[in-house]
Order: C-alpha cells, then sequence, then structure tokens
C-alpha cells in the first residue's frame, strides 16, 4: 500500500448544510411520493399513540371502546398539529404527535386517590380524562407564552454548537429503553422487521438494488408489511395460543381490542368528554412535562434541520414554532387526547394524518415489536445529528471535553437512576409531603435530553466563557449570523411564513 501524502491529511471541512438528501425544505417530492413517504411517517409515529393509549387508557377505567377513541383522537389532532407547525411554525417537516413526557404526570394524575371513589369505571374514566384535559390547556397555555413572548429565543440565541450536541443527541439516544426492549418482548417479530429494515435501508438500496425507490425510500412502508403480514401467520396458525398473556399482547396481531372498538367513522371535536376540570397541582405536573417535552422538541426540531438540508433555526422561528406547539397542546386537551404535543424524531415531508374509523384501529393494531424495530434505526439516525454539530467544535480542548462528557455521561446516568429508583421503591428518589412537588422533580429529572440541556447549557455560558479562545472553541462562531433573522438570506428562503404573513408577523 503507498504511503499517504501530505496534501491527503486534511481534516473535513464543516459545512452549514447537509447535502446527502433528495429532497429538502424547497424541493420536495412529487405528489405520489410525498404521499407514500407521508403515509410511512404515520406508521412511525402510530407506534407512540398506541403505546401512550395502551398504558393510560386501561388505568382510567376505559375499555377497547375509550381506547379506540384516544387513539383516533391522537391520529386526528396530530395531522392538525403538523400543519400548524409546517406552515406557521418553525416551518421544518417535523411530525408534531403524542410525546412520552406527559405518560409520568399522567399517571400521577390518575392515581389521585379523588378519583378511588368512583366506582363505574367508565364515569372514571371521563372524570380523569377531563382532569388531564384541564391541566394540558393550562400547561398549552404556558408554552405559548415562552414562545410567543419570546423568552425561548433568548435561550436559542445563546446556545452554542457544543451545548446542542448532548440534548440533541439524547433527544433520541435518551428514548433507548422504547426500542431494543420493546423488540425483545416478541423476539420472533421484532428481530426480523429491525434485519429487513436494516438490510432494505443500507444495502439492497445501495448494492441489490440501487436506486430502488421501494428499498430506497419506503423501506419503512415494506419492512413493515412484510412483517405484519409474518405476524398474522404466526396468529392464525396458533403460535401463540399456549403462551403467557403478556406474549400474546406483544406478538398476536389481534390483541390490540381496536379492531372491535372503533366506530366506523368518527370525527373528535372540542370536549368531547365534557368540559375540563382545573386542579392547582394537576396543572403544575402538566407544566412541568410541557417543559420536559419543550427540549425534546428543540433538540428534534435542530436534527430536522440537518436532515432537512436546512441552515440552522433562527431564535425568533423556534421561538415561534414553540408558540404554536403550545397552541398544539391547547387543542390536544380540548379534544382529550391524553399528552401534548413533541416534535417526533421521524424526519421528512408531512401531509395530514387524519386517520379516522376501521381503517386506522386496523394499521394500530399491527403488533407493537415491529415499532421498536424502527425505533432502533430511526432514533439512531436523529442522535447522530446530534453528533454532526461536533464538527463546529474543536475537539481537541479540555473543556470541549469535560461539557460533552459530563452532560452526556450525567444526562443518561441520572434519569437511570430516577427510573430504576421507582421499579424498585414505586415512588422516586424525591419524596416529600407534597406530591405534586415529587412529580415535577422526578419529570424533569427522568428525561436524559432535559438534563444534557441543562447540564451543557450551563456549563457553556459558566466554565471559562471569558476567555478569548473558547469563542472559537464551543463554535459559536458559526452560527452567529443565523442568532439573527436578516443576516443571511437563507433564513428567509427556508423559515418565512406562507401566503405573506411573514409582513404581518415579522421575524427578528
Amino acid at each position: 500500500m503507498a504511503p499517504v501524502k501530505a496534501e491527503e491529511l486534511v481534516a473535513f471541512a464543516p459545512k452549514e448544510q447537509y447535502d446527502g438528501v433528495d429532497y429538502c425544505i424547497t424541493s420536495p417530492p412529487p405528489w405520489l411520493t410525498a404521499v407514500l413517504l407521508a403515509f410511512q411517517h404515520y406508521l412511525v409515529m402510530l407506534g407512540t399513540t398506541v403505546i401512550v393509549a395502551t398504558i393510560l387508557v386501561p388505568l382510567m377505567g376505559g375499555g377497547h371502546v375509550e381506547k379506540a377513541i384516544v387513539v383516533q383522537t391522537i391520529l386526528f389532532l396530530a395531522g392538525i398539529n403538523t400543519l400548524l407547525q409546517v406552515h406557521l411554525g418553525t416551518r421544518l417537516p417535523a411530525v408534531m404527535g403524542a410525546s412520552y413526557a406527559y405518560i409520568y404526570p399522567a399517571v400521577a394524575i390518575i392515581l389521585s386517590p379523588r378519583f378511588a371513589i368512583v366506582v363505574d369505571p367508565f364515569e372514571r374514566f371521563v372524570y380523569t380524562m377531563r382532569s388531564l384535559q384541564g391541566a394540558l390547556i393550562i400547561a398549552g397555555v404556558v408554552q405559548a407564552i415562552i414562545g410567543f413572548f419570546g423568552i425561548w429565543r433568548i435561550f436559542i440565541r445563546f446556545l452554542s454548537p457544543l451545548a446542542a450536541v448532548p440534548f440533541v443527541t439524547l433527544s433520541a439516544l435518551g428514548l433507548f429503553y422504547f426500542a431494543f426492549p420493546g423488540v425483545a418482548k416478541c423476539i420472533e417479530v421484532g428481530l426480523p422487521a429491525l434485519i429487513l429494515l436494516l438490510l432494505f435501508t443500507e444495502y439492497a438500496a445501495h448494492f441489490f438494488a440501487r436506486g430502488s425507490f421501494v428499498f430506497g425510500r419506503c423501506a419503512v412502508l415494506v419492512t413493515v408489511l412484510v412483517v405484519w403480514i409474518y405476524a398474522e401467520i404466526l396468529t392464525a396458525a396458533g403460535a401463540y395460543n399456549e403462551r403467557s398473556l403478556v406474549t400474546q399482547f406483544s406478538c398476536r396481531a389481534d390483541r390490540s381490542g381496536l379492531i372491535h372498538g372503533a366506530p366506523w367513522v368518527r370525527f373528535p371535536y372540542p370536549f368531547q368528554w365534557g368540559y375540563p376540570i382545573f386542579f392547582a397541582d394537576d396543572c403544575f405536573v402538566m407544566i412541568a412535562a410541557s417543559f420536559v417535552s419543550l427540549i425534546e422538541s428543540t433538540g428534534t426540531l435542530m436534527a430536522v434541520t440537518r436532515y432537512a438540508g436546512a441552515t440552522f433555526c433562527p431564535p425568533s422561528v423556534f421561538a415561534r414554532g414553540v408558540g404554536w406547539q403550545g397552541i398544539s397542546t391547547i387543542l390536544d386537551g380540548m379534544c382529550g387526547t391524553l399528552t401534548g404535543s413533541v416534535a417526533s424524531v421521524s424526519v421528512g415531508l408531512d401531509a395530514s394524518r387524519k386517520q379516522k374509523g376501521k381503517f386506522g384501529a386496523i394499521i394500530a393494531s399491527i403488533p407493537l415489536p415491529i415499532f421498536s424495530a424502527l425505533y432502533c434505526v430511526l432514533f439512531a439516525y436523529s442522535a447522530a445529528a446530534g453528533l454532526c454539530f461536533l464538527q463546529y467544535c474543536n475537539l481537541n480542548t479540555l473543556r470541549t471535553k469535560f461539557i460533552l462528557s459530563i452532560s452526556l455521561f450525567l444526562g443518561l446516568s441520572i434519569p437511570q437512576y430516577f427510573r430504576e429508583y421507582e421499579v424498585f421503591y414505586v415512588f422516586g428518589p424525591v419524596h416529600t409531603h407534597s406530591p405534586a412537588f415529587n412529580v415535577i422533580v422526578n419529570v424533569i429529572f427522568s428525561s436524559p435530553a432535559t438534563v444534557a440541556a441543562i447540564l451543557a447549557y450551563l456549563l457553556d455560558c459558566t466554565h471559562t466563557y471569558w476567555d478569548g479562545p473558547v469563542w472559537k472553541d464551543r463554535g459559536f462562531h458559526w452560527w452567529e449570523k443565523f442568532k439573527s433573522y436578516r443576516h443571511d438570506p437563507r433564513s428567509e428562503e427556508f423559515y418565512s411564513l406562507p401566503y405573506g404573513l411573514s409582513k404581518y408577523f415579522p421575524s427578528f
């Protein structure tokens, strides 16, 4: 092998935009391709929707009918909220769906002693739902205030690539316990899905069928269809008839109860379960969850900017997106989706995903391990977007290593401690006489992205911040021109409002 020449030993140049995409924000695909890609995103976010409904609805006293209605409501609102975010918010192609961050406070509200006196399960479901609705509406109002009043703009203005790396990475990497552990719940279904997805996306599309539309852009759809049919065959053949109920629930393709419980056609509407009920403690714990979803959405949207071929999103546009995320959470509360909205880690062009009736219920009956297999790949890609920001930082300084290592390590370690403590002792590490305070602290510190964001941001803004070279070591100079909307013409190209609305609602 010939020796390497000196001129070849040159580091790769940093790039403000990722150019490895076929379609970016300003160059959408043809309509047929867009519809197929949108349906793939619907399949990806469907897993979260079913998981949320499966966990919360039985605890509230609801049955299959209530579960089906909740799933349909979440899907309907996801379409509306995504359209709001794509047209009036950040304008980035991100799905706005159900959030895991709201599960912990929702369970705390559901298990409140005041609901124990309601004997009838349906009445308890309705009463609990109305309380969750009130808490979500208040949380959405707080989010909207943070966004539209420019509070979140201040946070983004002082954010550097160095501080962004940990919490953007952990916005996806922190969800690892929803990925392969979910695959392992039914290994004979989940593992084939994971292997097929890797083969289709990384091998078939590049080697066996180069440039193939089926394997290149529809790999998720093909994987789900193939493994779903395989799971249906196993179910029909009686492979799980003698297995435990837990295994049957994870593996069988007819155990969700959604198909029989779903009406043929149903349109969700505001206050369909009655008018919301407002309790101060419920509102405070939901506000904490909305803060966590705010951090996670910001990290996800920064990953979307990378994969969408756009430049860094200006602070004013981020604030605008947060404001509309708050509006989305208010709509979620009004219609009863159990959780607020958060930007999904699946990235691409979206259409409205308003699935109703039996069709949505049939799609939602896909075994959950298939969705977990998709998460193994998609969460990894989203985490890689956070690592891309390292190209702007000086990795040869101890300060950079210190901030990255501490925020990444503790961002995983602290939430893991909170989760393990709760598994062993039923309650979290913070256990005072105020249940609301306990839930608030446990919610915040159970989120890897939130812990990493707090640590990285504080350390980056305080540790030897006044030293001259630090400004460049943290990569701040790469994003400085994007911190004002008018400093770079590409910001107008990517993030201006449609229909001439930028004239009436200018960005700064």
